[in-house]
């Protein structure tokens, strides 16, 4: 009897260590990850964009249900389709990325179900401003890759934000509408 109690507590000691190695890092892949927006045209239209230069860490438990995530995107890769509209935008008059040249987003993964989250619980830091911004996870799927057989996740969110907030209201007295629609593609392998 007196044997299972050194053999419990050896067992008890390691279960912080196991916990911990449970959760693993994952990089995000810039080539296939792409936030977009859509943006009000003063009620005529959306404009549609993405950023060209995106990176980024996961942290992920799928037993635990547990994770977050930390993304820096560079606004100066903002592209619409309009080089015209590019070059405006990344000027003073709007994202100004001489003075801020950098957009993060860190969040919690939460809600998970069958070891895939739903919603981030984050924050936006956007024109020296930081902001809630919560995205609901639409798709979540991970696999080994292909090539290098580690484990592969990717997924799909979308969330909105009010881009008045962050001191980016342009356009509001010609009644543009300040709301900014967020979709993201985004996919991450496992690190070694």
């Amino acid at each position: 009897m007196s044997f299972r109690i050194p053999l419990l507590l050896a067992a008890l000691a390691t279960l912080p260590l196991q916990a911990q190695a449970a959760q693993e890092r994952y990089t995000i892949d810039p080539m296939h990850t792409f936030p977009s927006f859509e943006a009000d045209h003063m009620g005529m239209s959306h404009w549609r964009g993405k950023f060209n230069r995106t990176t980024g860490t996961l942290l992920l438990d799928k037993t635990a249900g547990k994770g977050s995530v930390e993304v820096e995107i560079d606004p100066a890769s903002i592209d619409y389709g309009l080089d015209a509209l590019n070059t405006w935008a990344v000027g003073k008059e709007l994202l100004d990325t001489a003075k801020y040249p950098k957009v993060t987003y860190r969040g919690e993964l939460r809600d998970f179900v069958d070891g895939a989250p739903t919603r981030v619980q984050g924050q936006l830091t956007l024109h020296g401003v930081t902001r809630p911004v919560e995205l609901r996870i639409t798709r979540f799927k991970c696999m080994p890759h292909p090539l290098s057989k580690r484990d592969w996740c990717g997924a799909d969110a979308e969330g909105s934000f009010d881009r008045a907030a962050f001191g980016l209201d342009a356009g509001k007295d010609y009644g543009f509408d300040m709301t900014i629609a967020l979709r993201i593609q985004v996919e991450a392998t496992r690190d070694k």
